[in-house]
């Protein structure tokens, strides 16, 4: 499967951006997705994922309240919706697909990436 993410940005704190990520290839509807993100001089982090099949979700805990991710299987697209935005939460975000059917916020976990999108937030 191919991933191609957008939507970020740059905006200000207490802002709110949508992500997208549309995949093309294999079924959609079969992969667990998530969401990742990478920091200057940080090492990438799980920030949410959902799961195939029933919908779970799971959230890191930086984002909890703030982020939602959904999944549109007729769009092959996951989104992140991300609101009252932060500072911190400036960094690279990258979407990923993994075969497995439960969330891991392990990225090795992760197959298939796409190509990150920035996400800057002034203060």
């Amino acid at each position: 499967v191919q991933l191609q993410a957008s939507g970020g940005g740059l905006v200000q704190a207490g802002d709110s951006l949508r992500l997208s990520c549309v995949a093309s290839g294999r079924t959609f509807s079969t992969y667990t997705m998530g969401w990742f993100r990478q920091a200057p001089g940080k090492e990438r982090e799980f920030v949410a994922g959902i799961s195939r099949g029933i919908i779970i979700t799971n959230y890191a805990d930086s984002v909890k309240g703030r982020f939602t991710i959904s999944r549109d299987n007729a769009k092959n697209t996951v989104y992140l919706q991300m609101n009252s935005l932060k500072p911190e939460d400036t960094a690279i975000y990258h979407c990923a697909a993994r075969d497995g059917s439960a969330i891991n916020s392990n990225s090795r976990s992760y197959g298939y990436w796409g190509q990150g999108t920035p996400v800057t937030v002034s203060s």
